[in-house]
């Protein structure tokens, strides 16, 4: 038998719940976008060392993306959270969470960067050397603008990744969507109505960033072929 009571109590305490919400909603959409420009620059680095000529460099890319792939990114976010603060480091939460996933990111979209360089037709930058081009300038002229049309989808695969894996950041007590929801649950007992609330949150900022990345993937092409 429904009860209404709680149902009308529920109602009446949505505009606060959404409130509440939409904080923490601002605080992931921020912490997504900063650990994104981390991990994107990081990351587009690390691909260009596993790319270099030199040994050293391609091996010291080789040993990050072995450790931050292999190493779970909430393990990851307790030691840059509680565990530097035993040799005198001491992050805020947020600074933590940007870093941490930056970090971890940055493993991820090194080898999106590094696939999408490689399927650029090497013919390309044989013909750029032969009119007198160096291997940077014919890099940074011919390569990387057509390569970085081809990594779109996995930087938008990446970016929703990153958006829901944020989620993890309220176990180092980051005021995020998912920690303000918790908050919330254990003030009211309103659990049902408040990880539905939850649930369509994360699904609409999902929708939105696949939306953004389909509308510059269109038009790139679109001035490609004019």
């Amino acid at each position: 038998m429904l009860d209404t009571t709680a149902l009308h109590k529920a109602i009446e305490m949505l505009p606060y719940f959404l409130n509440v919400l939409g904080i923490g909603a601002m605080t992931t959409v921020g912490l997504t976008a900063a650990a994104f420009v981390v991990a994107a620059l990081l990351g587009f680095c690390l691909a260009l060392m596993r790319l270099s000529r030199s040994r050293v460099l391609s091996l010291i890319a080789s040993v990050y993306l072995e450790i931050f792939r292999n190493i779970p990114i909430l393990t990851q976010l307790f030691i840059l959270y509680f565990g530097l603060t035993y040799i005198g480091i001491t992050l805020p939460a947020i600074g933590a969470a940007i870093i941490g996933f930056g970090l971890n990111g940055a493993a991820i979209l090194s080898e999106v960067f590094r696939a999408s360089i490689r399927t650029i037709d090497r013919g390309q930058s044989e013909a750029a050397y032969s009119i007198g081009m160096t291997r940077s300038l014919a890099m940074r002229i011919i390569v990387l603008p057509q390569a970085f049309k081809v990594a779109i989808p996995g930087m938008a695969n990446f970016a929703i990744g990153l958006l829901k894996d944020t989620s993890l950041a309220s176990a180092a007590a980051v005021p995020e969507l998912t920690f303000k929801a918790k908050m919330l649950v254990s003030e009211t007992y309103q659990t049902n109505l408040i990880y539905f609330l939850l649930a369509m949150i994360y699904l609409i900022l999902s929708l939105v960033l696949s939306h953004c990345a389909a509308r510059t993937e269109r038009r790139l092409k679109v001035v490609k072929e004019n």
